[in-house]
């Protein structure tokens, strides 16, 4: 029975629970998975948050549940902007330092988690940001070993 602590003897934990880093080997599934979930967790948040600034996609404001906007200055594209610069950063932090970021990502696909299931009609988008918050996890164990 092969294990991943006999393809890579390096990446088994020490005594004091730290995991070593992993080569990035190419060939390797896990290492494939992790540079797959980089990029996809660096790009879509980049993306998704540059589009709060100009709603080509979709009209953001829309999902945005009344009682957030009753609490946030300005009007509720005021408010997405501010999401949308959130976004970009946590993008941006995925791409140098996935370790933190994906954490960063899946703390954010949190709260707009919370905002969807509190804003009747939109349970099947917030099903659907629970497993990217899911895959956001993911790519921090992972980083974990190859950052």
């Amino acid at each position: 029975m092969t294990t991943a602590s006999t393809i890579h003897p390096q990446t088994a934990p020490r005594i004091d629970g730290t995991v070593t880093a992993a080569p990035t080997d190419w060939r390797d599934p896990r290492y494939q998975a992790f540079a797959l979930l980089r990029v996809a967790f660096t790009v879509a948040p980049i993306a998704f948050g540059l589009d709060k600034f100009f709603n080509v996609l979709v009209d953001w404001p829309k999902y945005l549940a009344s009682w957030v906007n009753n609490i946030a200055p300005g009007s509720a594209q005021d408010f997405m902007y501010f999401v949308g610069g959130v976004e970009i950063l946590a993008g941006v932090i995925v791409a140098i330092k996935p370790r933190y970021g994906a954490y960063v990502v899946a703390a954010w696909l949190a709260g707009i988690i919370i905002n969807l299931l509190s804003y009747s009609g939109y349970y099947d988008i917030a099903l659907r940001d629970f497993g990217l918050m899911l895959g956001a996890l993911t790519l921090g164990r992972l980083a974990s070993v190859y950052d």
